[in-house]
């Protein structure tokens, strides 16, 4: 029996709608690609301009004359650096040997949750720096740890750290004054810097503790076959 020629039209346009939709949609995620092509460089760019943005914060200019962002080291999970999952660290070289590393710490232990560091450490075991990159911190309490919430834009609590190393202070001193310790806190917010100082200094036993694997002596060019 021959199909009705109501029918054969409907089916005819469904046909025909679905192979619109399929041009459409193959078009369309074609236009996105070429999109997403011609935009990747320029947002790849971007970022690594921020990353060594902050890189900068804790890491001066003149130690290190190699690219930072390609000379990186995969570093395991590891209870001394709070982390539960593996990290990158970015090792800086002069004159191809290797002046200080860049990497990531967390205190796990802070008023509101984990505090993400970024900290710098000399070869010689100097801390250059400390940032903190991520935290939840009550607000006008305990987010002075971070510079731009501090209100004290001549000293920030944070940079206390600068220039201290194990050997310069004693194990007993890191900790508030209130513990007996040589560093600052605002009253009323001492959880906070006690969750920094304890991670910081965790930190600096984790290089001390690494220090071969972490600060190689082959030279510049060798460098790929260390990894």
């Amino acid at each position: 029996m021959t199909p009705p020629l109501k029918t054969i039209g409907a089916a005819a346009m469904a046909v025909r709608t679905a192979i619109v939709l399929f041009v459409f949609v193959v078009v369309f995620t074609a236009l996105l690609a070429a999109v997403y092509r011609s935009t990747e460089p320029a947002i790849e760019a971007a970022a690594a301009a921020e990353k060594m943005k902050l890189i900068g914060e804790v890491l001066p200019r003149e130690l290190y004359d190699n690219d930072l962002l390609n000379d990186q080291r995969q570093l395991p999970a590891s209870a001394g650096l709070g982390l539960d999952e593996p990290s990158t660290a970015y090792l800086a070289r002069r004159n191809g040997s290797a002046s200080a590393l860049v990497f990531e710490a967390v205190a796990p232990d802070g008023y509101s949750g984990r505090i993400r560091l970024l900290l710098a450490v000399a070869a010689d075991g100097t801390l250059l720096g400390v940032r903190v990159t991520q935290h939840k911190e009550t607000p006008g309490l305990g987010d002075y740890i971070d510079p731009r919430k501090d209100k004290d834009k001549t000293r920030p609590w944070i940079s206390q750290f600068n220039g201290l190393s194990l050997a310069s202070v004693a194990e007993r001193e890191w900790a508030v004054r209130k513990d007996h310790g040589r560093f600052d806190s605002l009253a009323g917010a001492t959880v906070t810097p006690r969750a920094v100082i304890k991670a910081v200094h965790k930190a600096l036993q984790y290089v001390a503790d690494n220090r071969q694997q972490l600060f190689p002596t082959l030279p510049a060019a060798s460098q790929g076959e260390s990894k």
